[in-house]
């Protein structure tokens, strides 16, 4: 089977790329052909034969000229259209997995393949990994970062929402774009030609749904995660959060839950703009970014590890990972996350945003030793779907 992923970075730079490199490797051992289509960059390290790839749009730091011809370009792109179009022509994929591709690459990409599919009667598959909200929401997150709630305005299809909230980096000018592309495209109908909506969890599946277009074709698969090896080792008396130091992340919520659990020692492994008031608090020792060895030593001897989002997550890695390691979770019981723990075997939930029930439940497991160890030994039993697993639905949907 022949599989072109498109996606607007071909570079590591976030979770759909790790998401898109890893099937694209999985699939390959499995022998079949994979190629891919996003945007041409000094550190792709995938492609096509025919090296086909849009110009590189870079919103940060390109010039003043350049940038305002991108409003335009982030509704609709013939660059993209054109490009994709040699790469249909010459791979003939059997199925096109399109993952994040607005603003850079544009939903003009789907047209595209609708017309070479009808003009070479070629069969081919239109599949959509989300890794967001973006197909509902114009900033991606349902979160508004100006009051920093969350919020659903726009569901129902009512992008002028965006516009009114400021929703998109705060400013008026690139929250109206955001309504601007979200509202074409509902026009215009370009998701209706998506087989199937992939959703990594049912929390996700549920705000695609508010779509009656995309209701019928919406399918929750949790992400696959790599198989840790299970190693027993002593537990340390601290208790972990790990991952970036900001609002809606819950930080402000952890802190204050810290400064009134004196006697608590947590550790705070990450980085991001809240860093000083974490390293403010006399009970939280703050190492740094951590990764590989380093991050799975820590994870392995937490007592417990939080995870206390404030905002729509999705299926976020550090919650599966805690408990492939041992480590129960202390979770946000918001978007995807209590789907990922067996509240009260693996981990415990608490109502976002409380600090006395994040209190309440971080006591649980610091003062109750026997549970703390029931809930590590519980660890070990859990299952998350590795990428063979994953690929065996995957396929499914594939064919």
């Amino acid at each position: 089977m022949k599989i072109l992923f498109v996606n607007k970075f071909l570079y590591p730079n976030g979770g759909s790329e790790t998401y898109i490199f890893k099937l694209g490797e999985a699939l390959t051992a499995r022998g079949h052909e994979v190629e891919y289509f996003g945007m041409e960059h000094e550190g792709r390290c995938v492609g096509n034969r025919v090296n086909a790839y849009t110009s590189d749009m870079d919103f940060h730091n390109a010039s003043k000229l350049t940038k305002l011809t991108y409003p335009l370009k982030t509704i609709y792109s013939t660059e993209a259209r054109k490009k994709i179009r040699l790469v249909l022509d010459d791979f003939k994929p059997d199925v096109v997995h399109l993952n994040n591709f607005n603003y850079q690459l544009t939903p003009s990409i789907i047209l595209e393949i609708v017309k070479w599919r009808k003009e070479t009667e070629h069969k081919c598959k239109i599949v959509f990994t989300a890794h967001d909200y973006q197909l509902v929401c114009p900033n991606h997150m349902c979160n508004n970062p100006a009051t920093r709630e969350n919020c659903e305005k726009c569901l129902g299809g009512s992008f002028i929402n965006c516009t009114k909230g400021k929703c998109i980096h705060g400013s008026t000018a690139k929250s109206f774009i955001g309504t601007l592309e979200a509202s074409f495209w509902k026009l215009n109908g370009a998701y209706k030609y998506i087989d199937t909506f992939i959703c990594c969890s049912e929390f996700m599946k549920t705000k695609l749904d508010t779509n009656p277009l995309f209701a019928k074709k919406t399918v929750a698969i949790h992400n696959f995660i790599d198989k840790i090896p299970w190693v027993d080792v002593p537990k340390e008396d601290y208790i972990l959060y790990f991952g970036r130091f900001s609002e809606e992340k819950g930080i402000g919520t952890l802190l204050e839950a810290a400064k009134r659990m004196p006697e608590v020692n947590f550790v705070f492994a990450g980085k991001g703009p809240l860093e000083s008031l974490v390293d403010s608090v006399e009970n939280i020792k703050n190492v740094g970014f951590k990764s590989g060895d380093e991050l799975a030593d820590l994870i392995r001897k937490a007592r417990a590890s939080v995870y206390p989002s404030e905002w729509y997550e999705n299926c976020p890695f550090s919650v599966m990972e805690s408990q492939l390691y041992g480590t129960p979770v202390i979770g946000a019981d918001i978007g995807g996350i209590p789907e990922l723990i067996q509240a009260g075997k693996t981990g415990l939930l608490f109502k976002s945003g409380d600090v006395d029930e994040l209190c309440d439940k971080i006591h649980i497991l610091w003062q109750d030793d026997a549970k703390a160890k029931e809930m590590h030994d519980a660890c070990k039993e859990l299952n998350f779907d590795t990428i063979d697993e994953y690929l065996e639905k995957l396929m499914k949907i594939y064919r």
